[in-house]
């Protein structure tokens, strides 16, 4: 199993990338992360 420790910074540090380079992405970003976050969490339990 992969992970969430090592998973959450890489996801964060893509997303916080991708916002700076396209600013209009910060709504699919944050979505994305929250489901990918929401999806871990369940599955780790």
């Amino acid at each position: 199993m992969f992970p969430t420790v090592y998973l959450t910074p890489v996801v964060s540090l893509i997303a916080g990338i991708l916002i700076l380079l396209i600013p209009r992405l910060l709504n699919y970003i944050v979505a994305f992360y929250l489901i990918v976050i929401g999806i871990l969490g369940l599955v780790h339990r």
